[in-house]
């Protein structure tokens, strides 16, 4: 997407007021404008607009409200319902939003459309970059979330396996990074898990491996999960559970709109990119309940349930990335419901034992305005993963603590990477808000890499 913004002397300026300012700037509007407001019953509550005319009839100023200083919570992407709202133009900041960087950023990601399908004509409105803001850096982060969401709004049969595949291997060769991918059959050996859950599906799984850097710099590899869509498998969802499993590749998604920011502000890691990607379809040769399967890392997994298939092809990704030793292991998938339950839409869980790298990623994460919240690696639950059959079960029955147990159940299967991350993310943004438009959506992506540019700038 181009970059929104644009150096101009004579842009519009955009005025932000509170209820508790408004008076203030009101009296110092010239008469005209201020009667203008006044009979607009402009109150300057949050995301009141109103264009104040100039007396040639253009626009003198915009006035957009935001909460107060005081209010109970704060959205720093306010100023993103500015690019649906405003005429054809550029605009410039006339005073401080509460965070110019965040408000500008929100400005760039309000501006996403998704047209692929129809006609979305994109805003044509241009920001004057504000003081002390980079829009380089904010180019980098936008450019990476428009990835993400177009990725998951494209619809399953435009979005399969082989085209996951395909956005991977260009964007690895935007940045001149090294792309294999081992399909179908040659997974049965060495990933037979990726290979159970995309096997009934005529589109072959597939394992997409990236790799970039200079070999010296320290190890971080990306996991995510690309199931490209989620029947549930033999243990079938309902059509309403079904209905936006096309974003159940979100985690593929995010992985790659974080690597693309890694690789553009060429940060000095050598970094891995690890997706497995599936399609979790129903047909004779469907992996069962109670089938089981040998890992890649030598596990046994006994299926308790099919549409925990997420969990499966993510295990024999993060086997594989964790016998390189990397200083850093990082998987992002939309795994369970259980996380939604607890934390909703907007807020996904992560997990950790490293204390140090939790810390970080709960600051970065209140820094970039990308929520995540800490969830335990509970020892105790670990049990609840015991199978009689065969080292551990895929879905512990009862079905409490559900993000915990899956969490527990990855950690299975790493034993060597000095830090591992993982995030249960959503995805998704099912009502749209300032700079978050419906449908899918990126998410802990932004937070993990301002933990990495900070380690590895």
């Amino acid at each position: 997407m181009p970059s929104v913004f644009e150096t101009s002397t004579t842009a519009t300026p955009i005025t932000f007021v509170t209820k508790s300012s408004w008076d203030a700037v009101r009296e110092t509007l010239p008469p005209a404008q201020r009667q203008f407001a006044t009979a607009s019953a402009f109150a300057a509550k949050p995301g009141g607009y109103l264009a104040l005319p100039a007396p040639d009839g253009t626009i003198a100023q915009v006035l957009f409200g935001l909460e107060d200083d005081g209010a109970r919570s704060r959205d720093p992407f306010r100023p993103g319902a500015l690019p649906g709202l405003l005429p054809p133009g550029t605009y410039r900041f006339a005073n401080a939003p509460h965070d110019a960087r965040l408000a500008a950023l929100a400005f760039a990601l309000g501006s996403y459309r998704f047209a692929r399908y129809r006609k979305a004509d994109s805003p044509d409105v241009r920001l004057v970059p504000p003081d002390g803001v980079a829009p380089a850096e904010i180019d980098r982060m936008a450019d990476a979330a428009m990835l993400a969401r177009d990725l998951i709004n494209t619809p399953s049969n435009d979005m399969g396996p082989e085209e996951l595949a395909a956005a991977a291997q260009e964007l690895a060769a935007e940045f001149g990074a090294n792309y294999a991918c081992t399909i179908g059959e040659d997974l049965k050996t060495n990933f037979p898990l990726i290979h159970a859950v995309g096997m009934a599906s005529d589109r072959a799984p597939r394992l997409i491996d990236i790799t970039w850097g200079d070999s010296s710099h320290p190890k971080v590899t990306l996991v995510g999960k690309g199931v490209c869509f989620d029947t549930g498998g033999l243990d079938l969802k309902p059509s309403s559970g079904m209905l936006i499993m096309k974003k159940d590749m979100g985690g593929a998604a995010n992985v790659l709109a974080l690597a693309r920011m890694v690789m553009d502000a060429k940060l000095k890691v050598r970094l891995r990119v690890l997706i497995p990607a599936v399609e979790n379809a129903v047909s004779g040769n469907a992996f069962r309940p109670l089938d089981i399967f040998t890992s890649r890392k030598g596990i046994t997994v006994e299926i308790g349930n099919t549409d925990a298939e997420g969990r499966l092809v993510l295990a024999d990704a993060l086997a594989l990335a964790d016998e390189e030793k990397p200083e850093l292991l990082i998987d992002l998938g939309t795994l369970t419901g259980a996380a939604r339950v607890a934390l909703g839409p907007d807020l996904p869980p992560f997990y950790t034992n490293d204390e140090t790298l939790a810390a970080d990623v709960a600051r970065c994460a209140v820094k970039e305005n990308d929520p995540l919240w800490r969830m335990p690696l509970w020892p105790p639950y670990d049990a609840w993963l015991d199978s009689k059959t065969a080292t551990i079960t895929n879905a512990p029955s009862g079905g409490f603590a559900g993000s915990i147990t899956c969490a527990l159940f990855l950690q299975r299967f790493v034993e060597h990477a000095t830090s591992w991350l993982h995030v249960d993310i959503y995805g998704w943004t099912p009502s749209a808000k300032p700079a978050r438009p419906e449908g899918g959506e990126c998410q802990a992506a932004r937070a993990i890499y301002k933990v990495l540019s900070e380690r590895y700038a």
